[in-house]
């Protein structure tokens, strides 16, 4: 329950500054060129709201709304979310949005949008000058990776150390270096201590690769054990730090990712159980373990969620991390060059949205509350909000009706054409984008209670 409450609470501050922040966009500019604001909320406040105030001689009502969704800037003389149709039959005003010139309402709706891609890149310079940039190089994984079926079929091996592609070497582990070798014609490795390279066709399947269980390449660990938890299974059997996994039911054990990939299986035997029998039958296991001096076979009953009790040194433990440190000018390069590259990375990974994985693969709320550490983590926090204020920027930016992108698309228009767009049409456009809006949320969210429920 404590980690739930923390990722919440990280969840939430995170989102209520980017809300802040991307309506003070929109907020910012409509002041600047003389347009009344009349709502400024962050969350919708639908029948009503957890907070309001309205300074005095103030055209702004201020408030905190109860459904969080985002919130909105509800500028006078525009067709927006609040749907308010009995406005728009009044009267234009000079103060309104309708009667500014278009380069000045185009200004006032990519305000947020321009807001929140600065934040980020802001955010991701402060993080690199006060943290600097700490990893560890994929060359100096001596031990090497630990590649699935697949990848092996291509040519590598286990043990491989990862050099780097045709295009570039790889930094650290991470989801750039899946996309490197999904986009690769050729991975340069270390084999045996000696350089080789392995072609590739160069547009392999990330999204499978991620989703493949076991994934596509992971570093390798050792399956030696570190420490024994007490009161577990391990203990029960005489299990030492030192010892090692040498065996599990006649599958020899070369590493921990293999004994991991072995407690999969079991996990899908458990799934399939219809009684307590069978149920106990997954959970028993033969176990071989040891080290030069001794080797002892158990039989032992795994834990319910398939534990047996072992902790095995981290990647942090078993490699050196580096850590290159910026100045404040530094930094500030550095940031935005790191935060142009995660947005053309999500950018290109938008392609497999429209495949079955990808839909499969959306994620609402839980899913983006679920990327916060479980932890309170100041560089975790302001890494996620980073990155979900860049994700928050692109996607208000889409040319969809009742986003930013949707009123930049029909100014735009109105710019290239002198034509302004009918307001019954603009009207008509807010509903239909608004109900597309709304479905991408279902969806989204439907997909977090189905995975929450074993479906996906």
């Amino acid at each position: 329950m404590e980690v739930f409450l923390i990722r919440v609470l990280q969840f939430i501050l995170a989102i209520s500054l980017l809300v802040l922040l991307h309506e003070g966009g929109h907020f910012f500019f409509a002041k600047l060129f003389g347009v009344r604001v009349e709502k400024f909320y962050i969350f919708f406040d639908w029948k009503f709201s957890l907070f309001k105030f309205k300074p005095k001689n103030s055209d702004t009502e201020y408030g905190i709304g109860w459904l969080p969704l985002g919130g909105y800037c509800k500028i006078a003389g525009m067709i927006d979310e609040s749907f308010d149709t009995e406005q728009m039959k009044q009267p234009a005003q000079p103060w309104e949005f309708r009667t500014k010139p278009a380069w000045q309402r185009l200004l006032i709706m990519i305000g947020g949008v321009l807001v929140n891609f600065l934040l980020a890149l802001f955010i991701y310079s402060m993080i690199l000058f006060y943290w600097g940039d700490t990893y560890i190089p994929v060359k100096d994984m001596t031990l090497g990776m630990k590649f699935n079926q697949e990848a092996k079929s291509y040519g590598f091996k286990d043990g491989d150390i990862l050099i780097g592609t045709e295009k570039n070497a790889f930094k650290d582990f991470s989801a750039d270096l899946y996309r490197d070798i999904a986009e690769a014609k050729r991975v340069d490795i270390i084999r045996d201590g000696k350089k080789m390279s392995i072609n590739l066709p160069g547009n392999l399947n990330l999204l499978g690769m991620l989703k493949a269980d076991p994934s596509f390449v992971r570093p390798f660990i050792p399956a030696k054990v570190d420490s024994v938890v007490p009161g577990t299974p391990a203990e029960k059997i005489g299990m030492k730090a030192g010892d090692k996994i040498l065996a599990m039911n006649d599958s020899p054990v070369d590493s921990y990712n293999e004994f991991i990939d072995l407690l999969g299986r079991r996990q899908d035997l458990l799934d399939t159980a219809t009684s307590p029998a069978d149920s106990l039958k997954a959970r028993t296991v033969t176990i071989v373990f040891g080290n030069e001096s001794k080797t002892d076979t158990a039989t032992v009953q795994l834990t319910p969620d398939l534990k047996l009790g072992f902790v095995v040194s981290s990647i942090a433990g078993l490699y050196q991390p580096i850590t290159k440190e910026y100045g404040f000018f530094e930094s500030i390069p550095a940031g935005i060059k790191y935060g142009w590259n995660v947005l053309a990375s999500y950018v290109d990974d938008l392609k497999y949205v429209f495949t079955a994985d990808g839909a499969k693969s959306l994620g609402g709320f839980g899913a983006i509350g679920s990327l916060f550490p479980p932890m309170w983590d100041w560089y975790m926090f302001w890494k996620m909000t980073a990155f979900l204020s860049i994700i928050l920027a692109f996607m208000n930016i889409l040319p969809i009706p009742a986003l930013d992108g949707g009123h930049v698309l029909f100014l735009l228009y109105e710019m290239i054409t002198r034509r302004k767009p009918s307001e019954e049409f603009m009207i008509r456009a807010e509903y239909v984008g608004f109900g597309i809006l709304i479905l991408l949320m279902v969806v989204a969210n439907l997909n977090d209670i189905l995975r929450w429920l074993g479906y996906l």
